[in-house]
């Protein structure tokens, strides 16, 4: 099994999608500070293709076209929050199939669930992501779904950085991740673009393999 797969074309044009609204900036020279710490020569925000309706029904539909040819049997729809119910909730529409979304941790009053939506027991479903990097989030939610006793076919996210810990994780889970694309696309249609230069490159590849370590 395949725990991070990309179709080369479909990774093409969903990175010519993101850049065309901005949803990524890439600067190695004056790079970006993560949450975590990390130096990054590259911001993606895939939250704000939702304003734009064009880039919104392509990667809807690209999606939808990915789950289909990878999940037939899918059953039902999960978003990870937050940036995953949005795309979630779309595609569940074209789909016809039941949604629900997982909080990141359980909601702190009434019912107190992390689960938010009708679960079924051994129900197949199909976890939508924006974004992946290490896969900690997204695992701790397919995790959720395991343990309420739904059956997890695999996950789709709109991008992923690539990083070895995040498909050394879902392997680790048993996890099939199936991205629309991905930092190697990315850079490439970067270049293409005149976005960066030739000589950025080595620096910019680099940072994949030693992220935390990485400085411009």
């Amino acid at each position: 099994m395949n725990y991070v797969s990309v179709n080369q074309d479909t990774a093409k044009k969903t990175a010519s999608e993101l850049i065309e609204v901005s949803a990524v900036k890439i600067s190695p020279s004056k790079p970006f500070v993560w949450a975590s710490g990390w130096n990054s020569p590259i911001y993606c925000d895939n939250r704000i293709t939702l304003s734009y309706p064009n880039t919104r029904t392509y990667l809807k539909n690209a999606l939808v076209e990915t789950i289909r040819n990878n999940f037939p049997e899918v059953e039902a729809i999960a978003g990870v929050a937050t940036a995953g119910i949005p795309q979630g909730a779309l595609v569940a529409d074209i789909l016809d199939l039941p949604f629900l979304y997982i909080r990141s941790k359980p909601k702190g009053h009434g019912m107190k669930n992390m689960i938010e939506g009708k679960v079924d027991k051994k129900q197949k479903v199909v976890l939508v992501e924006d974004l992946v990097s290490t896969g900690g989030s997204s695992l701790k939610a397919a995790e959720a779904l395991k343990e309420a006793g739904a059956e997890i076919l695999g996950m789709v996210s709109i991008f992923t950085y690539g990083f070895e810990i995040a498909e050394n994780n879902f392997k680790e889970a048993g996890i099939k991740l199936v991205s629309l694309s991905d930092y190697s696309a990315m850079l490439n249609e970067a270049l293409n673009r005149g976005l960066v230069k030739e000589n950025e490159l080595i620096s910019l590849k680099s940072w994949r393999t030693d992220p935390e370590n990485w400085k411009a």
